[in-house]
């Protein structure tokens, strides 16, 4: 991992106006996208630059120490035996996820299809998705043949979602491919449709299974 840079003056836009204000904040190149990967949960430095192509590593730590300055992320370290540093969002940071959802449904229509330059994770789904399906409470496992992701909705309706498998036995599991997850994403493709016609598969006996393939 690069040295920490030093703290830098924050540019801003001088104008008394509260979208200016976050422009401010998060207007910078790479930065949401680092927000995308620290709201699927703690990550170290080391995967977030792998899970963000292009990216270097100058511009990169550049991002997560501004982060850190505008209280959008912290830097914590593990316990032992791990001796290692993890970035995280703040509450603060955790705010910007229905921007993010906004900014997914935005750029569905344009994704097109995937060119042979183009990276995915798994996890990038999971905002498009979070639009395009009605959750129930309970934890949903969706898995894709790039890899897999969860998804948490609580009892008092609040999404989260994390990279990798469920931590637990997930409550419903929906396997599909990346074709189906961005036509679900832009509404044009329902769950209970895909299930049906053989593109999704739903497993799970509870509430929030029985709910994915009715939709």
């Amino acid at each position: 991992m690069p040295p920490r840079p030093p703290a830098r003056p924050r540019r801003s836009y001088d104008q008394y106006c509260a979208a200016a204000r976050a422009l401010d904040a998060v207007g910078d190149r790479w930065t949401l996208l680092i927000v995308r990967e620290l709201l699927a949960g703690p990550r170290r430095y080391t995967d977030l630059h792998a899970d963000l192509p292009g990216v270097s590593t100058d511009v990169l730590a550049s991002r997560l120490k501004d982060m850190e300055q505008g209280g959008l992320a912290e830097r914590r370290r593990l316990p032992a035996p791990v001796s290692a540093y993890v970035y995280e969002l703040t509450p603060r940071g955790r705010e910007l996820l229905p921007v993010l959802r906004a900014l997914a449904r935005f750029g569905a229509d344009d994704l097109g299809d995937r060119a042979p330059t183009d990276a995915v994770r798994a996890h990038w789904f999971a905002l498009p998705l979070l639009d395009g399906v009605a959750l129930e409470e309970g934890l949903l496992e969706v898995c894709l043949p790039e890899g897999g992701f969860h998804v948490r909705v609580g009892g008092d309706g609040v999404v989260s979602y994390g990279d990798g498998p469920a931590p637990g036995v997930p409550d419903a599991r929906m396997v599909l491919d990346a074709g189906a997850a961005v036509e679900v994403g832009r509404g044009v493709l329902g769950v209970g449709e895909g299930v049906r016609g053989g593109r999704i598969v739903v497993s799970g006996e509870g509430a929030l299974a029985k709910a994915l393939r009715a939709g």
